[in-house]
Order: structure tokens, then sequence, then C-alpha cells
């Protein structure tokens, strides 16, 4: 909700005036407080400073100081003030709400600088074990080859080459998350979008998994319709979910992904039947760098923030739902008026 609030600072701003306004207008008419109505016109500047960059506050503070007068003071409904105390109460309140908007916005930097370095931090540490593993495997498996190369069958030296294209593979797929992971911390995510079939999508989605394909099971809805999206992003967030749902479940059990239409959202249903996801870890598996299982998973916990990032950046949603068995990551799509 913090986030939503933060994305539409205009709508926050009118909200939190309106509420002010007529809850001062209600401790007036009941009350007759001014200093009470100033302290509520004083919280709504902070609630909008903090939300919000300075100018809405700033906006804020001079369009509740002009409501001040006009609604609260004599003469009623005029911009006239003659009262000195109703003067010093005014200046006072511009000042203190000028001042807080200052604070506030130096509090928003220092927060957003803390958690840029947090961010480098868990940046760096991922770094240094993630890139280790495959990058030691590669190595090992190449130096292997080389020094054994007369001494190996055919069969042992595909088994070696096999190892090393997908621990490369895996390592291709960790910078991608880690460059959009980074991308979308810092609001540098651009795209096109053009319109595409989901389906197709899907596909060549499906495609990448070269020995885990014949476990993945589609069921589609015969006629969907087109979406407006950027292939690519789309292509990479559902290749991170479903690399998940294969990491976290037997690999004897297949992993199901039915694509289907909901109202105005085209869905894509990823379930697995490994130990499914804790009613605690639903949101949290959703955080960068989160690992379900950190002392046994070899993941990065970037597949499934990044996929989100993508995903809410399409205006879509990307959830973990109720199953009796395994998990069930939910990706949702609007259909837009055009592809109705």
């Amino acid at each position: 909700m913090t986030n939503y609030w933060r994305s539409h600072p205009t709508f926050f701003t009118g909200v939190v005036l309106v509420i002010a306004i007529f809850s001062s207008a209600f401790i007036d008419y009941f009350a007759g407080s001014t200093i009470a109505v100033l302290l509520i016109l004083q919280l709504a500047v902070v609630a909008i400073a903090l939300q919000c960059n300075a100018n809405f506050a700033y906006f804020a503070a001079v369009f509740e100081a002009t409501s001040f007068n006009f609604l609260f003071t004599t003469p009623r409904y005029s911009l006239q003030m003659f009262n000195l105390e109703d003067i010093l109460n005014l200046t006072v309140f511009l000042l203190v709400a000028l001042t807080t908007s200052k604070l506030a916005e130096l509090y928003r930097r220092q927060q957003a600088a803390l958690e840029q370095a947090q961010l480098r931090n868990s940046i760096l540490l991922s770094v240094s074990h993630d890139l280790r593993t495959p990058l030691s495997t590669i190595i090992g498996t190449l130096t292997t080859l080389k020094e054994y190369m007369p001494k190996l069958s055919a069969s042992q030296k595909t088994e070696l080459i096999d190892s090393a294209a997908a621990e490369s593979h895996r390592l291709h797929q960790y910078i991608e998350n880690l460059l959009q992971a980074t991308k979308l911390q810092h609001g540098a995510l651009k795209f096109n979008l053009d319109e595409a079939n989901l389906r197709e999508v899907l596909q060549r989605t499906i495609a990448r998994f070269q020995t885990a394909q014949p476990r993945i099971k589609i069921h589609s809805e015969p006629e969907l319709p087109p979406l407006m999206i950027c292939s690519s992003l789309i292509e990479q967030a559902i290749f991170n979910v479903l690399d998940n749902a294969l990491h976290y479940s037997p690999t004897s059990q297949p992993v199901t992904v039915n694509l289907y239409r909901h109202q105005d959202m085209l869905r894509i249903d990823i379930q697995d039947l490994g130990q499914g996801i804790a009613p605690s870890q639903k949101e949290a598996i959703f955080e960068l760098f989160y690992r379900q299982h950190p002392s046994t998973d070899g993941g990065a916990g970037l597949g499934l923030p990044v996929a989100k990032g993508i995903i809410i950046a399409h205006n879509g949603s990307l959830s973990a739902e109720n199953v009796a068995q395994g998990s069930l990551i939910r990706i949702a799509l609007p259909i837009t008026k055009e592809n109705v």
C-alpha cells in the first residue's frame, strides 16, 4: 500500500487534504478549538511530506494555510484576517509546516541512501557467493576436460560439456536477474510495449528448459486476446517462476501451467507438487535475496522478486495462492480495451 501511495502522489495529497479539511471542520464545529484545527492541518502536511516529495508538501502547507484563513478565522469565508492571534497562529503554522517538509525530505533522502547501501551490500554478498559456485564448476569441468581428454570416453566428454553448459546458463540467468533487480531498485527499468500472444511467449519460455521440458504440462484456453507487453521481459518473468517451481519440486513430479482469461486479466497459474510455501513466507518470497531454505537451496533469491517487479511494471500482479498440495504462483496481466 505504501508503494501505491508513493506512485500516486497527487491522489494521495488530494485524499489527505480532503480528510484534513473535513476533520478540521468537524472539530471546529463541535469544539471550536483553533489549535486543534491547526494541529490536524499540520499532521496532514507531515503525512504528505513523508510519502511525497517536498513540492507536494509545500503546496499542501500553502493550501491549508489559505483554507484555515478562509474557513476558520473571522471573518469567515474571506481571505481577510484582522485577529492578531489568528495571524500569529497562521504564521507559526506556515513556518512549522515548511520546516517539517524540509526535514521530512532530508529523512527520505537518508532512508533512500540507506536502502541503496543495503542493496549494494546484499549484491556484493550475493555475487561473492552465487558467482563463485557456477564459475568453480565451469573451471573445474573445463580443466578436467583439457587434462584428461585422451583418456575420457565420448559419453564422459559429453557429460562434462553438458555440465559446463548448464552452469554457464545458470550463470547467465543469475547475471540477467541481478541486472534487472538493480534496474528495478533504481527505477531505471525502461521498455517498449508491443502486441504479443501470451501463449507464444509461454512456449518460447518453456523451450529454454531443455532437460526439464517434459515435466512442464501446459493447459490453455483456445481463444485468448493478445496483450500489449514487452515480450522479452515477460518471458524472463515466466522463466524465473517456472525455474523456481522446477527447483522446489521432485524431479518425478510435473509442473502444471494453466493459461486462461479471468475478467479483464490473463492469468498464468504455475503449480508444482513440492513442499509448498508457508503462509508466513507468501510475501517474503518476493523480497530481494530472500531464500526459503538458506542452508540447502542454491538460489540467489532474485528470481521471484525480479519477476514480480517486471509484472508490476506491466500493471499486473504476481502472488502466491493457497493450494492443497505444493505451491501455486499466479501471474496476472491486464487486457487492454483495444485487445478485448
